[in-house]
């Protein structure tokens, strides 16, 4: 605890530029470490900045103070970075330093070239195609030298502080070449050294990501990408003092198609943080309503069906009769929005899957799906078209998700596994059509897959992996990443800027979406679409009096917008203006005539300034054409009830208690009118049901209750009759849930 605050410390003095204390605090790291080559670093850059400062307070000009300055903070950090690292790799109990304690002492290693005869696993599977003969024990053999080389790899590029095996970095150059086209081990490779990196900085190594991310191999760029954009935000802070990265960030910046694939990336990055949200609707509303259906289809299932593959694929046409009386069917309906939408509708479902063996391999939370991978390879041996190929192939789950789908189907009985594999061949053949097809005519689309099925990679291992705990969430970052340097340069291209706040103000989110509009409108964007949705977003934030000036600002640049003027007034009525809020409803009703809710808030804002007389005249005339509107009738009772007029009250109060949904508020409104009318047992009848309909709330109906104190007094109660009626009911009911015998 202690390493990570002394650490953090560093680095708020370093952002605020205040370096003599970051130097301080930098010592107390070091004095830890008792490392000389660390305390000679130190020194070093310590003494550097006491000699400019000395020139500085001399008046020395010197040229190269910016940048010698630039240099000592990027410097200060670098080292920090390695000694926080070295520190907790010494004495912390958290997984992942544990394992860069262990690491060092693995006794399987192997030789470079050892990893570079494995990793061509494929030129070697052909060759023994070329040769007549059984060469499955063969075959076996190569796949699991392979699957040990690739994980050995990973955890080099993942556990080690510095690359300085050359061999090692050749071998890296080597796989990231587009003539090596094994996309497994090139994918686990870069998430490797994305973790490595978010877990300390390395300016070095941060380029050997952006070298990935010019990479041909589609599944490798969309990774290097993504890890870009989390590690980019974690460090953005600093990144103004490393010109080498920015300058290959300026350069990556400048391909169109790289641009397009970073707003996708970042898209889906935001949408993870309504997984949760997705997932806890899916086991509380959609599952539970679906799960009803079970009983009703199994009435109807036939046993001996499951024997007859003939008949495997025929639908029951009562089915679908069962589906509409269940009620299911919108549920099923909302499901597959979802689903259309890109939720990701499946965390919740495998969340319970990942306590497979296959999974304590750590590298295996990041690998990318393969048939041939020996865990789930007996699947695939036939070669043929089916259900589970069909299914896998369709770009409906993610890598980590196809790995415990697979474990699973292999789990069941053979019987009920082959005819799950035999069912809807020629769907199957269909569909792996179709996805060829489209990775062929859209790659744009393939690498939107690709991008969203590692992001969802990705979330499962920071919320389900056993050791979650000891990382450092990545998707802590998801709102954040318009704050970064690399957004500023994507968005040199306005649309991106425009696309990213479009997309939070989509998903409700707000605070977001106006840190964008903001800056739009302050690069000169003046629409007025742009200040309807800046209101709405104030609106929503509540921050109404800004709300209002947006809409204002909307309303000046086009006139008369109906939308508009009803939100103006809305923000008038809530910032407590009632005469401009009037004002500007009345407009609103002349801009669209004959709109019921508008002329209903004229009432409602009529009797907050206490022209009740004008709005029960208005309400008469809206009661004349539509007289069964409970809204009105509710409005006429209210404003008679205040109006002093007991008999109009009382006359539309039983109205309204013909109607149905009535709510606590009728009833005590119906009360009132009985009591200023004498009649007192009626009124006490109808204080139950509103005490009734609060569940019993005692503290909510007095609330309520003297609410209307002043409409009471002035329809002729005495103020100390209030007390004496709440007394009573309260003793009332009491009696009733208590009865005392006699």
């Amino acid at each position: 605890a202690e390493i990570h605050s002394t650490y953090k410390q560093v680095l708020a003095y370093l952002s605020q530029e205040q370096l003599k204390n970051a130097f301080e605090k930098s010592g107390e790291l070091c004095t830890e470490l008792q490392s000389p080559g660390y305390t000679e670093r130190l020194n070093s850059m310590e003494q550097s900045y006491r000699y400019m400062l000395q020139y500085f307070m001399e008046g020395t000009y010197d040229p190269e103070q910016k940048s010698m300055y630039n240099k000592l903070i990027s410097g200060l950090f670098v080292l920090n970075c390695e000694m926080r690292d070295e520190l907790l790799t010494r004495n912390s109990s958290n997984y992942e330093f544990s394992q860069k304690r262990y690491y060092p002492y693995v006794a399987d290693a192997l030789s470079a070239k050892e990893l570079q005869n494995a990793l061509i696993r494929k030129d070697q599977l052909v060759e023994l195609e070329d040769i007549d003969g059984d060469f499955t024990k063969k075959e076996h053999e190569i796949e699991l030298l392979f699957e040990k080389s690739v994980h050995f790899i990973f955890n080099y590029f993942w556990l080690k502080s510095k690359y300085d095996s050359s061999e090692m970095l050749n071998l890296f150059q080597q796989m990231m070449d587009d003539s090596y086209t094994d996309s497994v081990s090139k994918s686990l490779v870069v998430s490797a050294l994305t973790l490595n990196l978010w877990r300390t900085f390395d300016e070095s190594k941060i380029l050997l990501l952006l070298d990935a991310c010019n990479s041909g191999e589609v599944h490798t760029r969309q990774r290097a990408l993504i890890g870009l954009c989390f590690v980019l935000t974690k460090y953005n802070r600093f990144l103004p003092y490393f010109p080498a990265i920015r300058n290959r960030l300026v350069l990556l910046a400048d391909d169109s198609i790289t641009t397009e694939q970073l707003q996708n990336i970042i898209i889906q990055i935001i949408a993870t943080t309504e997984t949760e949200q997705v997932s806890k609707k899916l086991q509380e509303e959609i599952f539970p309503e679906l799960m009803k259906l079970r009983p009703l289809m199994d009435e109807s299932f036939d046993p001996e069906n499951l024997m007859n593959t003939d008949e495997w694929g025929e639908i029951n046409p009562e089915w679908e009769e069962m589906i509409e009386k269940s009620g299911a069917s919108d549920k099923i309906k909302e499901f597959a929005d979802m689903q259309m939408e890109g939720a990701d509708v499946y965390m919740s479902t495998f969340a319970l899957l990942k306590s497979f063996s296959f999974f304590s391999e750590f590298s295996n939370w990041f690998i990318p799906f393969d048939t041939e991978n020996l865990a789930v390879k007996k699947l695939f041996e036939s070669g043929e078209k089916t259900l589970i190929t069909a299914f896998l192939s369709s770009n409906v789950m993610c890598n980590s998700d196809r790995y415990s789908f697979c474990l699973s189907v292999l789990q069941m009985p053979d019987l009920q596994r082959n005819l799950m594999k035999q069912s809807f061949s020629e769907a199957a053949e269909q569909m792996e059509e179709i996805s060829k097809d489209e990775a062929l005519h859209s790659p744009n689309v393939l690498a939107k897959n690709i991008s969203k099925h590692y992001i969802q990679d990705l979330f499962r291992f920071f919320k389900l992996n056993p050791h979650r705990s000891d990382f450092a969430d990545m998707f802590t970052t998801s709102l954040i990443l318009h704050k970064t340097y690399l957004f500023d340069l994507l968005s040199i291209d306005e649309k991106i800027k425009a696309n990213i706040a479009e997309y939070y103000f989509s998903k409700k989110l707000y605070t977001q979406a106006l840190e964008l509009f903001q800056e739009i409108e302050k690069e000169g964007d003046s629409s007025a679409a742009l200040y309807q949705k800046m209101g709405y977003a104030y609106q929503q934030t509540s921050q109404l009096f800004k709300a209002l000036d947006a809409y204002k600002k909307a309303d000046l640049l086009v006139p008369d917008d109906f939308w508009t003027n009803r939100k103006m007034a809305l923000c008038y009525r809530l910032t407590g203006n009632t005469e401009k809020a009037l004002e500007t409803y009345r407009h609103t009703n002349f801009i669209k005539p004959d709109q019921l809710s508008i002329q209903l808030q004229i009432v409602n804002c009529l009797i907050e300034l206490k022209r009740t007389d004008e709005a029960l005249n208005d309400l008469m005339k809206l009661n004349e054409s539509n007289p069964d509107n409970q809204k009105i009738i509710r409005a006429i009772m209210n404003c008679s009830f205040m109006a002093k007029n007991l008999s109009k009250a009382g006359y539309f109060a039983i109205l309204l208690m013909e109607t149905s949904n009535l709510t606590a508020a009728d009833f005590g409104t119906a009360g009132h009118i009985e009591w200023c009318q004498k009649k007192n047992k009626n009124a006490a009848k109808l204080y139950k049901q509103c005490l009734q309909l609060l569940d019993n709330n005692w503290e909510q109906f007095v609330a309520i209750f003297r609410q209307d104190k002043e409409a009471l007094i002035a329809n002729g109660v005495a103020e100390q009759d209030i007390s004496l009626m709440l007394d009573g009911l309260k003793y009332n009911t009491a009696a009733t849930e208590n009865p005392v015998s006699v």
